[in-house]
């Protein structure tokens, strides 16, 4: 069993390791941290590495939140400045129209909680990819869990750090390839060949 955080949008590295994972559960019972990919993801976008970030709203009362407690700030149209970023940026990848249905009906979907909207993007990666591989949720937080721990990939600040094979991007004759970019980058890039490419990442946190 392995132990991940739900993300948005997860960067390659986490479906590296939740495809390689016999049984997966996602931590539901920790406490919200800032500069995690929790609430952000990375894209490929015209200029370089953008960050899509997603509002969320912080208690007026002093002490610590849990993840599934936090809100999405809806008052910014945050849903449709993510979804034009992502058409600027991938329109003409080789895959994006494929999905861009399914990723629509995210967008225009209105989340209360942040937790939620994080398990439906997981929820369209692992369809897309065709993956059926189900998940649980914990129910208590283990700071030592006997499960395969990847909780740390969510962290986005100090990032980790995952050697992997390039692939062609958008905008790599500009910028250069970058790496563990969002999900969403390889698989409108590669699309069915995502599969393949996240079989040969080696996820080592220790």
């Amino acid at each position: 069993m392995s132990l991940f955080v739900p993300t948005y949008f997860a960067p390659i590295s986490q479906y590296a390791a939740i495809y390689q994972s016999d049984t997966i559960t996602f931590e539901v019972e920790d406490n919200y941290q800032k500069q995690t990919y929790r609430n952000r993801c990375y894209i490929y976008g015209a200029n370089g590495k953008l960050a899509l970030n997603i509002p969320v709203k912080h208690k007026t009362k002093e002490g610590r939140k849990k993840t599934k407690d936090t809100l999405v700030e809806n008052d910014f149209p945050w849903q449709q400045q993510h979804f034009k970023s992502l058409q600027s940026a991938y329109r003409s990848s080789p895959f994006f129209e494929f999905f861009e249905d399914d990723l629509l009906a995210i967008f225009n979907k209105k989340y209360t909680f942040l937790q939620d909207l994080n398990i439906d993007t997981h929820l369209f990666v692992t369809d897309a990819l065709q993956i059926k591989q189900q998940f649980n949720k914990t129910t208590r937080y283990e700071l030592n869990p006997e499960s395969t721990d990847f909780r740390a990939l969510a962290i986005a600040k100090k990032g980790i750090e995952i050697e992997m094979d390039t692939y062609i991007q958008m905008f790599d004759d500009k910028y250069g390839f970058i790496p563990n970019l969002s999900i969403l980058d390889l698989l409108f890039m590669e699309g069915a060949n995502t599969i393949s490419f996240l079989e040969k990442i080696n996820v080592n946190l220790k």
